[in-house]
């Protein structure tokens, strides 16, 4: 692992409870590039492959970034259940997670599953996206209800693996993807819920401030 990872975590379906025989161990993680390197012409990467298999990292101003948009992605590995490497950094970046949300994520995962909707041909489904649709949605109704994504799927995996299986007819997948985003509109349009209007940048800031300090 670098030494200047701050947080590695585990994703994807064995974050989920999703996992099978056969699934890979998925890694995201967050580095921190020296602040230096900012003040030349050729800035530091803002992404990076590897070293280990399955591993994506984002320097941490970026992953900042994209975890204010609500980026489904990014906020899932601030409540990955299988954490790796977690420095006093990265410790603090986890505790500052709920600072990242706010209503825009109702959109945003909602969106990321309608993107997934349009890409499955209903004639001859890829079943795993199929899957991995039903799930971005449980976890945005989840947000919307409680104020944070559902990364563990726990009562869900059965019938989700089914779903993978090509086990379930895509008429009742899609009746299932109609449902839930149904409900999730009508938190949306129930009222403020436990999100809210917009994510805390200030306390972000001063964090991202505070790393840039640290690493001079």
């Amino acid at each position: 692992m670098e030494d200047d990872v701050i947080l590695s975590v585990v994703v994807g379906s064995r974050a989920y409870g999703l996992e099978t025989e056969t699934s890979d161990t998925d890694r995201r993680g967050v580095f921190v590039a020296p602040t230096a390197d900012f003040w030349r012409l050729d800035k530091p990467p803002t992404h990076r492959d590897g070293p280990l298999p399955e591993q994506f990292s984002w320097e941490v101003e970026r992953f900042c970034r994209f975890a204010l948009e609500a980026n489904p992605t990014v906020l899932e590995c601030l409540w990955s259940p299988l954490v790796e490497v977690i420095t006093p950094s990265g410790k603090r970046l986890r505790e500052l997670r709920g600072a990242f949300l706010s209503r825009r994520a109702h959109q945003t995962f909602t969106r990321y599953a309608d993107t997934q909707f349009r890409r499955i041909d209903p004639a001859a489904p890829n079943w795993k996206q199929a899957m991995h649709m039903v799930r971005l949605l449980l976890s945005g109704l989840h947000l919307a209800r409680h104020g944070e994504p559902l990364v563990q799927m726990g009562e869900h995996r059965e019938r989700l693996l089914s779903i993978k299986r090509g086990e379930v007819p895509w008429a009742q997948v899609d009746a299932w993807r109609r449902e839930l985003s149904a409900e999730v509109a009508a938190v949306q349009a129930a009222g403020p819920g436990p999100l809210p209007e917009a994510a805390d940048r200030d306390s972000v800031e001063e964090f991202l401030v505070d790393v840039r300090r640290e690493h001079l």
